[in-house]
């Protein structure tokens, strides 16, 4: 699907409304990066599997994560939610729950949504693209599949604190959602989503440069439905594919940086790129910056930004973390998952850092589990 064009004056009216909405919140057009002299992942070396995250009706691999900003509902401030992309008979695109999992390992369901869900187009099958705000929406992106195959287009679904599917968001550029970062600014949210459906079915398995970025700009009133007040494709281009074993690979993880710069992982091209000033851009930047690619990047997946600025992105091909500065320089690797043959392959995806430590969060595919690297 297409993205809807604006003139140049409703781009003028994003930019401005968008630059309001970030007085005081710190991140400022073209600011510079804070960037740590020591790796944060330097004194992590130990990994603890805290729970499993198959719910009950059996679903498995694990996509989506994130942490609980706030309590209210059902939800509890400092807590997990991990969304499922699989059944329990393992077929990719089918998952429809998200387990929420306290920090000492509780588990409970948060939600389970209906398969055939009114408003998404194809189905349902719960994606990396996973955010919570503090106001207590709840958005997860669905790629679904039937018969083993993609069966349309997806879509954004939006759930309140207690679970229940509100509304869903479709069209509007959002095309297979794979993954997304968001930016919480209380009545009005930012996400930026990964999008990997854009000609790829057609392709059959060959590559499309047809990848996009698209950022979504939310109102959030205080009674009533949030709803999309301006989208923006603001990257293109990005390479991706159909693939047997991963159904489809295409641009993964975003992590907006405290200089408004969007890296993402581009997974087909093992690098990382950057989209500067993507909170205020009124256009795409295409492909963005190579901030780093090859070395230690693997098919990298999921993608966070650390507390000093550096990016955390871990790879689909060996199970390993990188850690790469945002001046391009890959400064730490650690080994979250060696199982398998080759080692570690097809175990990460979403990653989330433990607020107010020196941690991360990743779910592990291969074992079906929430971990942390301490």
């Amino acid at each position: 699907m297409k993205p809807i064009r604006r003139s140049a004056a409703a781009v003028a009216v994003i930019v401005t409304a968008t630059a309001g909405l970030l007085a005081g919140t710190g991140l400022t057009a073209g600011a510079a990066s804070a960037n740590s002299f020591e790796a944060f992942t330097g004194r992590l070396h130990q990994v603890t599997t805290l729970a499993s995250t198959v719910p009950g009706n059996g679903d498995v691999n694990p996509y989506g994560v994130a942490v609980v900003p706030h309590s209210t509902g059902n939800l509890g401030q400092g807590n997990v939610l991990v969304s499922n992309f699989n059944d329990k008979a393992n077929v990719q695109g089918t998952g429809t729950t998200i387990v929420q999992v306290t920090p000492h390992g509780q588990v409970s369901l948060f939600a389970r949504i209906n398969p055939r869900l009114s408003g998404c187009p194809g189905g349902v099958g719960l994606t990396t693209a996973l955010t919570v705000l503090r106001s207590g929406w709840v958005i997860v992106g669905s790629l679904p599949t039937k018969n083993g195959s993609v069966s349309g287009s997806g879509c954004l679904i939006v759930l309140d604190q207690w679970g229940h599917v509100r509304e869903t968001f479709a069209g509007q550029g959002i095309n297979g959602p794979w993954d997304m970062a968001s930016l919480d600014l209380g009545n009005q949210a930012v996400l930026f989503v990964t999008n990997v459906l854009n000609g790829t079915v057609a392709a059959k398995g060959s590559t499309v440069d047809r990848g996009t970025v698209l950022r979504l700009v939310l109102q959030i009133p205080p009674n009533g439905l949030p709803w999309i007040q301006f989208n923006t494709t603001i990257g293109s281009g990005f390479g991706e594919q159909l693939n047997s074993a991963a159904l489809v690979i295409g641009p993964t993880g975003v992590g907006l940086g405290p200089n408004g710069v969007l890296y993402v992982a581009d997974t087909l091209a093992n690098r990382v790129a950057s989209i500067p000033d993507a909170v205020f851009r009124g256009s795409s930047d295409g492909r963005g910056f190579t901030v780093s690619a090859g070395h230690h990047l693997n098919g990298e997946l999921g993608l966070v930004v650390a507390p000093g600025g550096d990016i955390l992105t871990v790879n689909s091909g060996n199970g390993n973390l990188v850690e790469i500065t945002p001046s391009g320089a890959q400064i730490a690797v650690r080994t979250l998952d060696s199982s398998g043959s080759p080692p570690g392959a097809g175990a990460l995806f979403g990653l989330a850092v433990k607020p107010g430590q020196d941690a991360v969060y990743f779910v592990d595919d291969a074992t079906n589990t929430l971990d942390l690297l301490h």
